[in-house]
């Protein structure tokens, strides 16, 4: 227990710049106590033991803001930044030195029996306000930018952005796995392609009211 105590402490100091002591990590991280919380009531749902379970989930929601359903799997050094919104299914499993920022949701789609929340691997990170719905697997060392829907599976080494979320990088170059605004735009990316093509055929018919109107005056002298 110690052991696991002191490894989800170290996650802290190892992701969030701003953390300066224990003292300030144990009692003022409420990314923490909701992990700290889930454990114990872990603990009592795989004993049977719900409502218990579910009462210590409930109290872990309503003073943290993170919530996490007492049958959710938890791997080692799980780190949620700030917090605020969170929710994991009852059903998702998440690997070891995970990170999930604020309004991140794990969840399903729909009232089907099973399992029905994602499977997160090893060294993922979630960004802001990111949505990940579905029984499927996002890859180990995967990344999900801000605000994406992700609704199917998620290969290794992946970027993931948009709604619905589309895989922009894969085995490539990676982002830094903290710098969780600096990825591309797929929408964007169509967008400026677009204004681009608009602005070519803006000067081609520039170009054709140039010539046409020159020909028009060559027949007008000319009569």
């Amino acid at each position: 227990m110690w052991k696991f105590l002191r490894s989800d402490i170290k996650a802290v100091f190892e992701n969030d710049p701003a953390a300066r002591s224990w003292f300030e990590v144990v009692f003022t991280y409420s990314g923490l106590h909701a992990i700290w919380a889930h454990r114990i009531a872990h603990w009592f749902y795989i004993r049977r033991w719900f409502v218990i379970a579910r009462i210590v989930s409930q109290f872990s929601r309503f003073m943290t803001g993170i919530e996490i359903h007492p049958g959710a799997t938890i791997g080692h050094r799980l780190f949620i930044d700030h917090g605020m919104g969170v929710v994991i299914g009852e059903t998702c499993e998440i690997g070891d030195d995970v990170i999930l920022y604020q309004g991140v949701t794990l969840g399903g789609t729909g009232k089907e029996k099973g399992k029905r929340h994602p499977t997160i691997g090893n060294k993922v990170v979630i960004s802001s306000g990111a949505k990940v719905l579905g029984s499927f697997k996002v890859g180990d060392q995967s990344l999900i930018g801000a605000n994406s829907v992700v609704l199917k599976e998620v290969p290794a080494n992946s970027t993931v952005v948009g709604i619905p979320g589309k895989i922009v990088k894969r085995d490539g170059i990676r982002v830094n796995r903290l710098d969780h605004g600096n990825v591309s735009d797929p929408v964007g990316d169509i967008c400026r392609s677009l204004q681009l093509q608009i602005d070519d055929l803006k000067k081609e018919l520039e170009k054709e009211k140039i010539k046409n109107g020159g020909l028009r005056e060559h027949d007008t002298q000319n009569v």
